[in-house]
């Protein structure tokens, strides 16, 4: 019995190391796709993903305010909306927000 969940949790590991692997490639590589991988699973949306939700087409900060507060806003509970939608709203501003943070504080691979 000990065996067959050794077995399973040694086949759970190697397949979930194999994922993270290939979310890394998808995301772009190297340490770049790895800083997209973990900002994706930090908030569970791709930038893409949050782009589309925000309903934006490049990343300018003054038309992702806009349209948050617009959204947010429009999907307020007491005026009929969803929590559901405003909670997906937020994670999306969230998500550009990593963006913004790692473009202004690159990590820097000096040599040392």
């Amino acid at each position: 019995m000990i065996s067959m969940v050794g077995r399973a949790f040694a086949r759970a590991l190697k397949q979930e190391i194999a994922a993270s692997q290939e979310a890394s490639k998808r995301a772009g590589g190297g340490p770049e796709g790895t800083r997209r991988a973990a900002a994706n699973a930090s908030t569970g949306l791709t930038i893409e993903e949050a782009m589309q939700i925000l309903n934006i087409d490049k990343l300018d900060p003054e038309k992702i305010k806009n349209n948050y507060e617009h959204l947010f806003a429009a999907n307020d509970k007491s005026k009929g909306g969803s929590f559901y939608l405003q909670s997906k709203i937020v994670r999306a501003k969230e998500r550009i927000d990593v963006e913004f943070k790692e473009d202004k504080n690159p990590t820097q691979d000096a040599p040392g």
